[in-house]
């Protein structure tokens, strides 16, 4: 079973080579994560009333500190990649298996509300059939130790 793990992480790394890479690192603009461009392939915990809208993960009682190690824990055992890793801010990258499409996923901690703010997006396409949705959805599980 290894030999076939291998050779598709192997393909799927050979895949993800082949798609573009974002002209720029993505970054917070003024403070909070990108808005989504409008196609149903993005989520955002920040901009309520929107369809893209997505509840942000919530860390109280955790202190803010502890909650961004776990979240970093939680995107390592999905197969996320931090890329970028800021006092509040983190972009981390996942790769769609077997297709090699590259999602970019990143968080802003949120003190003041006591939740982690988040943004998923492919960076290819117009619909993904809901995976940027189900991950953040996974990743709140995870992290809340909810796994179903």
């Amino acid at each position: 079973m290894d030999i076939i793990n291998d050779l598709l992480k192997t393909f799927t790394s050979t895949v993800s080579g082949l798609w573009p890479q974002p002209s720029e690192k993505p970054d917070l603009i003024d403070g909070k994560l990108r808005p989504c461009p409008g196609t149903p392939n993005c989520v955002c915990s920040e901009r309520s009333g929107s369809p893209e809208w997505i509840e942000p993960i919530l860390f109280k009682p955790m202190k803010p500190g502890d909650a961004w190690n776990h979240l970093k824990t939680v995107v390592d055992d999905m197969g996320g990649v931090v890329r970028s890793d800021k006092d509040n801010y983190i972009w981390s990258t996942f790769t769609v298996p077997l297709f090699g499409f590259v999602d970019d996923v990143e968080f802003r901690l949120d003190n003041d509300s006591g939740a982690i703010q988040v943004r998923s997006s492919s960076r290819l396409g117009f619909s993904d059939l809901g995976v940027n949705r189900s991950r953040v959805e996974d990743i709140r599980r995870r992290f809340t130790g909810k796994e179903c």
